[in-house]
């Protein structure tokens, strides 16, 4: 994960999701489809999360327009995401006979297919098993109280008194902003939105980008170099993820 943090910082169109996926097939001997089903799932929680911590902070502050919109629009295409991974966990073989028929009529397309759709499906193993419910509810909160009360700190750190709703509003504003591929680092997009977030609380605007230039070195900078390091521990380069190949039997992404 930090390999491929580091990668969407000097990468654009946040590439590293790729290059992560790159790193757990060699890394760990699964294919392809396999580690980008983790991924993917992995992100359809994140765009859920942003949109649960919207909906919240609806009722607390001023939120704008423009993000109530954004935030229903990515809610849309969640629960569309949603739905497609629960019935190819739940119900395989009725996907797999959908996928027989709708490409029937030209068979090497097909058993392509067919070998991508088992190889994701595996991936899905975590979500089908409900022992692991629980545990990925609660990790996920975590996950998501870590960075909030890592915004406020950097409020506290800029000398913004705010409340801690603040870290929150700039976590969501943040979030969801940088959900759209950009440029490495999320450079500009990063800064408008936390921008933004502070201009809900009245803060000037000069403040508000020092900031977020403040609150995104320290996400940055931190998360590049670990990632370099584990990295060089992998032996292998942004090069070799770039002009990797699929293992026998997967297909080229």
């Amino acid at each position: 994960m930090m390999i491929g943090y580091m990668a969407n910082n000097v990468l654009p169109l946040r590439a590293g999701e790729l290059v992560r996926v790159y790193v757990v097939a060699r890394r760990w001997g699964h294919g392809f489809w396999t580690a980008l089903a983790t991924v993917i799932v992995e992100r359809v929680l994140d765009g859920l999360a942003v949109v649960l911590i919207l909906s919240v902070l609806v009722f607390l502050i001023p939120v704008p327009r423009v993000f109530e919109w954004a935030a229903a629009v990515l809610l849309a295409a969640d629960l569309g995401a949603l739905g497609t991974l629960t019935t190819l966990a739940l119900w395989p073989a009725p996907s797999r006979r959908l996928v027989e028929w709708m490409l029937r009529r030209w068979p090497p397309l097909q058993r392509r297919a067919l070998r991508i759709l088992e190889t994701f499906a595996q991936g899905l193993e975590g979500i089908r098993t409900q022992a692991h419910l629980v545990p990925l509810l609660l990790w996920t909160v975590l996950i998501w109280i870590l960075p909030a009360l890592s915004a406020w700190a950097g409020l506290r750190a800029a000398n913004l008194a705010l409340p801690w709703v603040a870290g929150w509003t700039v976590l969501a504003f943040v979030s969801l902003g940088v959900s759209v591929p950009s440029a490495p680092g999320y450079v500009g997009v990063f800064h408008a939105a936390a921008a933004w977030a502070l201009a809900i609380f009245d803060v000037s605007r000069s403040a508000a980008v020092g900031f977020a230039i403040l609150f995104h070195a320290t996400q940055v900078v931190p998360v590049t170099l670990i990632g370099w390091v584990f990295l060089l521990r992998e032996h292998m380069s942004l090069g070799d993820a770039a002009r990797a190949r699929p293992a026998p039997g997967e297909s080229a992404p």
